[in-house]
């Protein structure tokens, strides 16, 4: 056990002493909310442009009705439907929208968009909308219903709120959403980050012929396992320190940024006024309101779970894979695939996770222990049932201990051989040895 100890201590305070680890355990945070924020700028950027639509309107209902926007500007032109198309190109027109003439009471309305080039179906999405809102205002008027009986429709708005029969407390699939995908997302970066940490560091020790002096005074599992939980320390540190940036930013950033966003509006009457009409000052409420029921102390205690029993699973089958690598270190890719192929599948599954926390393929992938760890996280923000999250955990608790043992009698075997290339067939034969 000292000699563990020795070996943990010595993974611990090589990597933690660096000043790369803590420029980059408070820059990570903020490099991962400027990524956010970089797509979604992204995403309005590519948006951004402005398409031209030439309308030939033969029905005579939508001239002055079809609206311009930031993202669309309607052009009324008359011709030839046939002329109209060939001159689509010179006209510096983006697409041809044609209206044929149609019956208002009819349920059925086809009409045709021409385009030289690809409009995309966001911009498609929004002429559809455009005509059908035109379409059904003047199904509207045909059946005796006044402007201002529409206006009175189309201001009625509703709102929904969620709540568990359980305890009452107050529910909101969208905070889930955002914890459950945060979650995943990390432990997902995380087992392949720190798994292929601990690879790298077995490589090296072994392509240097470090690893022969020190198991000539520890035995390889016990210089693998120290290894594996040196550097979960490790990630745990860095976890640990985001949590506590995460609370401090929940108990005073959260207050005072809704507290300003309250003066600023008691300041403005005419903010008040929008605000409630929209009912956004509601919705800040609500929110708020699940922010404070969520038990985040569970949450939490489980994410640590699943952080170390996901990267314990995982560490051990890297650590054998660098102690089968020689020389030549393009020769852990073969290696690594059948790894990262289970993390990319629940990272795939936590998606489908997320869209149905009930779901046969959410409940497998978070049982399953090779998915569990970042498809559970996902779905436990939902609330997942007491029986599943017990087998979940004795399940990726036996997953863990079985792939340490197997990855133990590979890396004993694997991590003294050197000048050949090690083949899966060996592989296999050292796992079944006694």
């Amino acid at each position: 056990m000292k000699k563990i100890l020795i070996v943990i201590k010595r993974e611990y305070l090589t990597r933690v002493k660096k000043r790369s680890f803590l420029i980059l355990t408070l820059l990570i945070p903020f490099l991962f909310i400027g990524l956010t924020a970089l797509m979604g700028v992204i995403a309005v950027a590519g948006a951004s442009s402005k398409k031209k639509i030439a309308v030939l309107d033969e029905s005579k209902t939508f001239e002055q009705k079809l609206k311009n926007s930031k993202r669309l500007e309607y052009v009324f032109v008359q011709g030839r439907l046939d002329s109209l198309k060939h001159s689509l190109e010179t006209e510096a027109y983006d697409a041809l929208l044609y209206v044929p003439v149609f019956d208002k009471n009819g349920q059925h309305t086809s009409f045709r968009l021409f385009c030289d080039e690809q409009i995309g179906i966001e911009t498609e999405g929004r002429i559809q909308d455009d005509l059908n809102d035109v379409v059904i205002s003047e199904r509207m008027k045909a059946a005796g219903i006044t402007s201002e009986q529409m206006k009175n429709l189309q201001d009625e708005s509703i709102s929904l709120s969620t709540e568990s029969i359980k305890d009452g407390k107050k529910t909101s699939n969208k905070v889930a959403l955002a914890t459950g995908y945060g979650c995943g997302l990390i432990l997902y970066m995380f087992m392949l980050f720190y798994g292929m940490s601990v690879m790298r560091s077995v490589m090296e020790e072994k392509t240097n012929r470090i690893a022969e002096i020190i198991v000539s005074s520890v035995r390889p599992f016990q210089l693998m396992l120290g290894k594996i939980v040196g550097v979960a320390l490790v990630g745990l540190t860095q976890v640990l320190i985001w949590i506590v940036l995460f609370g401090v930013f929940l108990m005073v950033g959260l207050p005072m940024m809704t507290g300003g966003m309250a003066i600023q509006q008691s300041m403005d009457p005419a903010a008040v006024n929008a605000a409630a009409q929209a009912g956004n000052s509601d919705n800040m409420a609500a929110l708020m309101a699940v922010v404070q029921d969520t038990n985040w102390v569970m949450l939490v205690l489980w994410f640590l779970f699943y952080f170390l029993g996901g990267y314990f699973l995982y560490a051990a089958l890297f650590a054998a894979v660098g102690s089968l690598v020689n020389e030549d270190i393009q020769e852990s890719n073969q290696y690594t695939l059948p790894i990262t192929i289970p993390i990319i599948l629940g990272f795939v599954m936590m998606s489908s996770a997320i869209q149905d926390p009930n779901g046969g393929v959410a409940v497998f992938g978070s049982i399953f222990p090779l998915t569990s760890p970042i498809v559970m996280m996902a779905r436990i923000p939902f609330g997942v049932p007491a029986w599943q999250l017990a087998t979940s955990a004795a399940l990726l608790i036996l997953g863990f201990l079985g792939t340490s043992w197997m990855a133990g009698k590979i890396y004993r075997t694997g991590i003294l051989m050197y000048g050949k290339k090690i083949t899966l067939r060996e592989v296999g034969k050292w796992i079944v040895r006694k």
